[in-house]
C-alpha cells in the first residue's frame, strides 16, 4: 500500500467514526451552527468548577455574568451585562453593582441580586479550582456574609484591600463569574452540595443559550434563550462536535457537514485554504512560548549572558517554517489585546551582538541542560535554539520527558534552561505579571512553586513592589503605562526569553460571519453568529 493510499484509508476511517450520526447534516441548516472541535477536556459544567477551554466555551455562552465582553468589539474591554451599572466606594474597597432589570433565566425564574449573592458566595463555598480567581480578593467562607451581599437589586462586595477595580471587573468576567438561578440549583441540591453534581451535566442560566445535552467525548447541543436581553440569536441550535482527527475536521467542512473545524493543524490549513466555500480565520491568543534560565547557574545568572540568549533565538525562521500560522513573534509577558500589552519586540536572531555579550562577561564555552516536554513543536524549537547556541561555543543538552516530569524538575529548580508554554488564567494583566515579575521571598523555603520568577530562582530587580503598585491602581491609563514600563524594563533584565504569541486559526464555511473564539481574553461565543 502505497503512503498516499495509506493516508486516505486512515482519513476515511476517521470520517466514518465521526459523521455516523452526522450523515443528515450534508448541508447544515441556516439556523444552525455545527462545530467540529476537541471537547475531550470538558469535566464539569458548572461554572463554579469548569477550568477547561471547551467547558469554558459552554460557559460563555450558557451563563450571564455581572459583566461581560462584547465578542464583536473584544478590544473595548469589559462592559454591563446582568449588572447595568457600578459604583466604587470612596476607600476603592467595596463596589456597589445595580442588576439590570427583567432579565429572567431559562426556567422563567427572575435574575435578582440575590442570585449573584448566591453565585459568587457558592463559587467560595465549594472551593472548587478556579477558586483562587475569586478568594485572591480576600474572601473566606468565614467572611462571605459580610464581604458579598445584596440588597434589593444591588449587590455589594467588598475586598480586603484596596485594589485597581478594573482587576477586579476582570476577574468577574470568568468562567467563575457566571450566575447561576438560585432557586432551581438548591432545588436540586443533593448532601449539602449546592448542587453541585447537577450542575456538571446541567445548566442553570440566563445566557444567548441553555444546555439540552452534554455527551462525553461525543457533542454539546446548545439551543437559543428566545428571550435572551440582548436579541435571540440567529443560529437556534449550537451543536459542537467532538472530532478528534485534523484530517477528519477537515473532510467534513470540506463536504458542508460543519461550519467550523478548530484544530486543524498546519498542513490541513493549507489545504483547507484551497478548498471552494472555506475561508481561514486568525486570532491571537493567551498562550506564550518562552525560555527560562536559572538563576541559581552562576554563568546564566550574569546579565549578559541572560540578554545574549534573546539574540540568539531564530524567531523569523522558526515562524516561518514548523510555527507558521500557529505562532506569532511577542516578546513580552502580556499577551497582545492584553490591557498593558505591547508590541515592542526589539530581539533579533544576532549571532554577532551575543558573541559580544558573551565575551563581556567572561564566557568561553558552556554545557547546559533545557528541559522540554513531549510536544513536537516545543523539541522543535529546542532544536533550534540548541543549533544557534552552538555558534557561539554554547553545548545545550535536550532533555525531553512527560510534562509530570518536566514541570517537576522546573518547580524544584531543578533545570538549567525551560522551554515550555505558559497561558493566563483570567483576562487581567495582573494573572502574567503576578507570575513572570512577582517574587516577594525568593528563599528556597518559600516554595513558591506558582510563580515563574521563583522557579527561575529570581529575585526580579525590583520589579515585585512595582506589580504591587500596578495591581491596586485605579487610573485605567495610568495603569496600563505602568504594565509597559514594567514589561520594558523586564525585557532588559529578565532571564525569561518569550518568543511567540498563539494564533488559533479556525476553517469555516464562507457564509459563517462573526465567529469569535474569544482571542487571549475570553471563550468562543455563538450568539453573534450569522450566516
Amino acid at each position: 500500500m502505497t503512503i498516499m493510499n495509506k493516508w486516505l484509508s486512515s482519513a476515511a476511517l476517521g470520517l466514518a467514526l465521526s459523521v455516523t450520526s452526522m450523515a443528515a447534516y450534508a448541508e447544515t441548516p441556516a439556523n444552525m451552527l455545527v462545530i467540529a472541535n476537541r471537547i475531550d477536556d470538558i469535566t464539569t459544567l458548572d461554572p463554579a468548577e469548569s477550568f477547561e477551554f471547551a467547558g469554558s466555551d459552554v460557559s460563555r455562552n450558557v451563563y450571564g455574568k455581572l459583566v461581560n465582553f462584547d465578542p464583536l468589539d473584544l478590544a473595548a474591554g469589559y462592559q454591563p451585562d446582568l449588572a447595568e451599572s457600578w459604583e466604587v466606594s470612596e476607600d476603592g474597597m467595596t463596589i456597589t453593582f445595580t442588576m439590570r432589570e427583567g432579565v429572567s433565566f431559562h426556567s422563567g425564574n427572575p435574575v435578582r441580586a440575590e442570585d449573584a449573592e448566591f453565585s459568587l458566595r457558592r463559587a467560595v463555598l465549594l472551593n472548587k479550582t478556579p477558586a483562587f480567581i475569586l478568594t485572591q480578593f480576600g474572601f473566606t467562607p468565614e467572611n462571605i456574609e459580610d464581604t458579598i451581599r445584596a440588597d434589593g437589586n444591588k449587590l455589594m462586595i467588598t475586598t480586603d484591600k484596596r485594589y485597581a477595580t478594573s482587576f477586579v471587573l476582570n476577574c468577574l468576567t470568568a468562567t467563575i463569574g457566571g450566575i447561576v438561578d438560585k432557586e432551581l440549583v438548591m432545588a436540586n441540591e443533593v448532601d449539602g452540595d449546592m448542587g453541585n453534581t447537577w450542575l456538571k451535566t446541567n445548566s442553570a442560566g440566563s445566557g444567548a443559550y441553555k444546555l439540552d445535552s452534554w455527551k462525553p467525548n461525543e457533542s454539546v447541543t446548545l439551543s437559543s434563550n428566545p428571550d435572551f436581553y440582548s436579541g435571540a440569536p440567529a443560529m437556534e441550535r449550537v451543536i459542537v462536535r467532538h472530532v478528534l482527527e485534523s484530517a477528519s475536521q477537515r473532510l467534513l467542512l470540506e463536504r458542508g457537514d460543519i461550519d467550523i473545524a478548530r484544530n486543524l493543524n498546519p498542513e490541513d490549513i493549507a489545504g483547507a485554504t484551497e478548498a471552494d466555500g472555506v475561508k481561514i480565520v486568525d486570532e491571537l491568543k493567551g498562550r506564550l512560548m518562552y525560555a527560562s534560565l536559572n538563576q541559581a547557574h552562576p554563568v546564566l545568572s550574569k546579565p549578559e549572558v541572560r540578554q545574549a540568549f534573546k539574540y540568539l533565538v531564530d524567531y523569523e525562521g522558526m515562524r516561518d517554517s514548523f510555527l507558521k500560522g500557529q505562532y506569532t513573534i511577542h516578546q513580552n509577558f502580556l499577551p497582545q489585546t492584553y490591557l498593558g500589552s505591547t508590541d515592542e519586540n526589539p530581539f533579533t536572531l544576532d549571532v554577532a551582538k551575543a558573541q559580544e555579550l558573551l565575551t563581556a562577561a567572561g564566557v568561553d564555552g558552556l554545557e547546559i541542560e533545557v528541559g522540554v516536554r513531549e510536544a513536537q513543536e516545543r523539541i522543535e524549537i529546542a532544536q533550534s535554539l540548541q543549533n544557534t547556541l552552538a555558534q557561539v561555543g554554547i553545548t545545550m543538552n535536550i532533555t525531553v520527558g512527560t510534562a509530570k516530569q518536566i514541570l517537576g524538575r522546573y518547580r524544584s529548580r531543578e533545570l538549567d534552561v525551560y522551554l515550555g508554554a505558559w497561558g493566563p488564567d483570567y483576562p487581567d494583566p495582573q494573572t502574567n505579571a503576578g507570575t513572570f515579575a512577582y517574587n516577594p521571598d525568593n528563599s528556597m523555603e518559600a516554595q513558591a512553586t506558582g510563580l515563574l520568577a521563583w522557579r527561575n530562582s529570581w529575585d526580579t530587580g525590583g520589579l515585585t513592589a512595582k506589580v504591587d503598585a500596578a495591581v491596586v491602581e485605579n487610573d485605567r491609563d495610568a495603569r496600563v503605562q505602568m504594565y509597559k514600563d514594567i514589561q520594558a524594563e523586564f525585557r532588559e533584565t529578565s532571564p525569561f526569553v518569550i518568543m511567540f504569541q498563539q494564533i488559533e486559526q479556525s476553517a469555516m464555511r464562507d457564509n459563517v460571519t462573526n465567529f469569535s473564539t474569544g482571542q487571549a481574553i475570553t471563550s468562543a461565543s455563538y450568539w453573534q453568529v450569522t450566516k
